[in-house]
Parts: structure tokens; C-alpha cells; sequence
């Protein structure tokens, strides 16, 4: 054997095989879901999953607007985004790991106990609801179609960069009194009324679905179309450490419905 192919393969032998890596895309200021602190209960969920697969986690910063899942994966950014809606389109989406619903948060003192949209009280209440970009979340919609309109105020699900917590807003809105409802996605509910200076009810919305829009979602990790093999991993690992899974998302008071 020539001496470079003896060289080539004692290298080959003595160096170590790189680590595998688990490329995560994650909004840098999205608690209760993820920070750049790691402080999240999808960045304790990826260090889960790469701890499991014996990887390296890296992070690529990519804020959470209109398609992000979607456009994250397509560009390279990164190969796994952790809670999106199941079955969500243009991606592929793993098996549930919970499931949550749009709720009513209102102050415990107030007695209101708001549980359904059609209660015929939100004609006469002051209701605070999230925007996301251009539009209100969904519940707006059966409002809309109530005729509730002209006492509903939106509040930016999304700020500056540098403003923590922006979606806490509407929360702290009804702990001062500046709505007497807000009608939140669960996991921002649960998280952010954990610190209120006043106890606050949570109750979920009913109905779950209205003209077919829903309020409830199975949520999944997301891979790019295709990636099947990463997809199968990510499913087994969730399934295995369900138990883990849960222990995380009731540490971050998020509801869940069945």
C-alpha cells in the first residue's frame, strides 16, 4: 500500500466521526414557545429530541410570521420546526404530541365565567383579541358573524424585537381592566396567567369549530416535504419520552383538550 493511502487511512481511522446536528428554526421572542434564552417550552422539546438522537442542537433565529414553518424549512434554514398545526400544508408534519384550544380569560373576581361564543353577555363586554399580522385570530370570525364587532380590540400578537413578552399584552389587558375578556390561543393563556397579580379563569371555547373554522389544533414538529426519515425520528422520539413531553407542557400551564 503507497504510503499516502496508509496515511488517508489511519485518518480515517483516528478521527472521530462529526457529530450529527439537529438544525432548529425557533422565533427568538415568542414565549411562552421559544426565546433566544432557551426558555421556552418548544426549545426544552428540541433539546429533548436532539438529546435523544445524540445531536448537537443549533438554532437559526427566524421570526414567527405568515408561513414561517413553510418558508424556514424550504430555504435550508433548518431541518425541524417544532409546534405547528398537524397537517398543515407545503410541509410535513409528525404525529400530534398535544393538542389546545382557543380560551376565554377573564378575572376571577369579575364572576363572568364566559365559555361559550354565543353567550349573549359579549354583546355588551369589552373583548380583547390577539391580531397576527393583517387579521384577528379566529374566534374573530364567529363574533363577526354574531354582529360583535365594534367592542372587540385587537392587540399585536408580535412587537419589537427588543420588547419581551409581546403577547403577554392582552393577558395584562384583563388583569388591569382594560377588557373584560380576552379570547387567547391556550398555550399564551396558560403561561402568562400563571403570573397575574389577580387570579384569572380559563375556560375553553366552545363550540370548537364554527362554519368550519376551527378553534382547537392537533400540534406536531414540522420537516420539508420529503424528509420522511427525520420525520419517523422525530415520532418515535416524541412517543417514547411522551411522558417527558407532557411533564414540559403542564410546567408551562398549557391547556389541552382531548
Amino acid at each position: 500500500m503507497c504510503s499516502a493511502c496508509r496515511s488517508l487511512l489511519l485518518l480515517c481511522i483516528v478521527l472521530p466521526a462529526a457529530p450529527a446536528v439537529l438544525r432548529v428554526c425557533a422565533d427568538p421572542n415568542n414565549l411562552p414557545f421559544s426565546n433566544q434564552q432557551g426558555q421556552g417550552f418548544e426549545n426544552k422539546l428540541a433539546e429533548l429530541v436532539a438529546a435523544n438522537m445524540n445531536a448537537k442542537l443549533e438554532y437559526t433565529w427566524w421570526s414567527e410570521r405568515k408561513s414561517f414553518a413553510k418558508k424556514s424549512l424550504d430555504s435550508g434554514a433548518c431541518d425541524v420546526v417544532m409546534g405547528v398545526a398537524a397537517g398543515m400544508e407545503d410541509i410535513l408534519t409528525t404525529r400530534p404530541y398535544y393538542r389546545s384550544t382557543y380560551v376565554f380569560v377573564t378575572r376571577r373576581d369579575r364572576k363572568l365565567q364566559i365559555a361559550s361564543l354565543a353567550d349573549p353577555r359579549l354583546a355588551d363586554l369589552r373583548i380583547g383579541i390577539h391580531v397576527v399580522g393583517d387579521d384577528f385570530a379566529p374566534p374573530a370570525f364567529a363574533l363577526a358573524r354574531r354582529g360583535i364587532s365594534k367592542n372587540i380590540a385587537g392587540y399585536s400578537l408580535f412587537g419589537p424585537y427588543d420588547e419581551p413578552n409581546p403577547a403577554s399584552k392582552l393577558v395584562d389587558a384583563v388583569e388591569n381592566g382594560d377588557v373584560d375578556v380576552a379570547i387567547i390561543w391556550g398555550p399564551f393563556a396558560g403561561y402568562f396567567a400563571q403570573n397575574a397579580m389577580v387570579p384569572l379563569d380559563i375556560k375553553p371555547v366552545s363550540p370548537p369549530l364554527f362554519l368550519g373554522v376551527p378553534f382547537t389544533y392537533d400540534i406536531s414538529a414540522a420537516v420539508r416535504q420529503g424528509n420522511m426519515a427525520l420525520k419517523s425520528e422525530l415520532e418515535r422520539i416524541l412517543q417514547a419520552q411522551a411522558t417527558v413531553v407532557q411533564e414540559i407542557l403542564t410546567r408551562y400551564a398549557v391547556p389541552q383538550v382531548p
